[in-house]
């Protein structure tokens, strides 16, 4: 097998795809056209979201056997026109589903407790206390939508607290000992916290929208660690002022690869955001919950281990 590696992972993967004999290309900056003109000579292919993999790429990889995607998600690849030309497809939730649950439960007793608010306030010499009395988790009832690997492992954090789980998820009878299943409207009817571990899909798509917050019947907390653009923001800013929503965490922003790049350096922020940056009630993340130490390791090694199952 001869593997090009288009993104920067665990040194691991080259070296144990070494010992099962492939050749390792490595090319972290040639542009999409520029790769499409090489591809053709290799088997396998490692890319985290570079750029897509769409059908012009895949006519151009002729003898194409797999793609691993460093990553939970797919959506950078047309995985149908990818089954037709019979590409394998690994992707990796296994390797940074923990990390996700950690991060995500960290967000909510960060907000909570107003840790971030406290420490800033701290460092210019503020004391106040009742200013930064934050309310418990425990009591609480928390709706995770997306019951796949993101979502059960932060179920799985959950049961040191004294919450009701419940999860939504378009498979049947994905509910377990850590979440209960349930429709989608009696999630709006009973969470006081919604998390939301999607895929990105045509159906996820700017899901969060002032139609789907209003189908709430209390204000609740919403976080999002799963991909930007499952949230309207300008509909979520509405929400917080509206009080509908009583606070936010988010890891992942409807801007990014767009406008988000270029947040420092652009005096054109949108209006939305610029709300989001400057609230209290908002915690903010870039796209690192899934990004930690131990999970650059279990990425890779996951993408290493389904290539073997496959291949070898």
């Amino acid at each position: 097998m001869k593997v090009l590696h288009l993104d920067k992972n665990h040194p691991l993967i080259i070296e144990q795809f070494k010992e099962f004999g492939f050749t390792n290309d490595v090319d972290y900056t040639a542009t999409k056209e520029a790769v499409e003109a090489i591809i053709d000579t290799y088997d396998g292919l490692i890319i985290r979201s570079r750029f897509p993999i769409d059908k012009t790429f895949l006519n151009k990889a002729t003898n194409l056997k797999f793609i691993g995607r460093l990553g939970a998600g797919l959506e950078n690849i047309d995985t149908d026109y990818a089954a037709e030309k019979g590409v394998f497809l690994a992707s990796a939730p296994e390797g940074n589903r923990n990390a996700v649950g950690e991060h995500t439960l960290g967000m909510i007793l960060s907000l909570f407790n107003k840790l971030n608010k406290a420490d800033r306030e701290v460092r210019h010499g503020k004391w106040d206390r009742e200013g930064n009395r934050g309310i418990e988790l425990d009591g609480k009832t928390v709706g995770i939508i997306g019951y796949g690997n993101m979502g059960n492992a932060f179920a799985k954090k959950l049961r040191g607290f004294d919450v009701e789980v419940l999860c939504y998820d378009l498979k049947a009878n994905v509910g377990n000992e850590n979440a209960t299943q349930v429709s989608l409207k009696e999630l709006q009817e009973r969470a006081d916290v919604v998390s939301l571990h999607v895929p990105q899909t045509e159906a996820t798509k700017n899901m969060v929208t002032s139609k789907f917050i209003s189908g709430f019947s209390k204000p609740f907390w919403l976080f999002n660690t799963a991909r930007g653009k499952c949230v309207n923001t300008m509909d979520l800013v509405a929400a917080l002022q509206s009080g509908q929503i009583s606070g936010a965490g988010l890891d992942v922003l409807e801007y990014e690869k767009s406008s988000f790049e270029n947040m420092f350096t652009d005096k054109e922020l949108p209006k939305a955001f610029q709300y989001l940056i400057a609230s209290d009630s908002v915690l903010l993340s870039p796209h690192v919950a899934g990004w930690t130490i131990e999970s650059k390791i279990k990425l890779a090694q996951t993408i290493v281990n389904k290539v073997k199952g496959k291949f070898l």
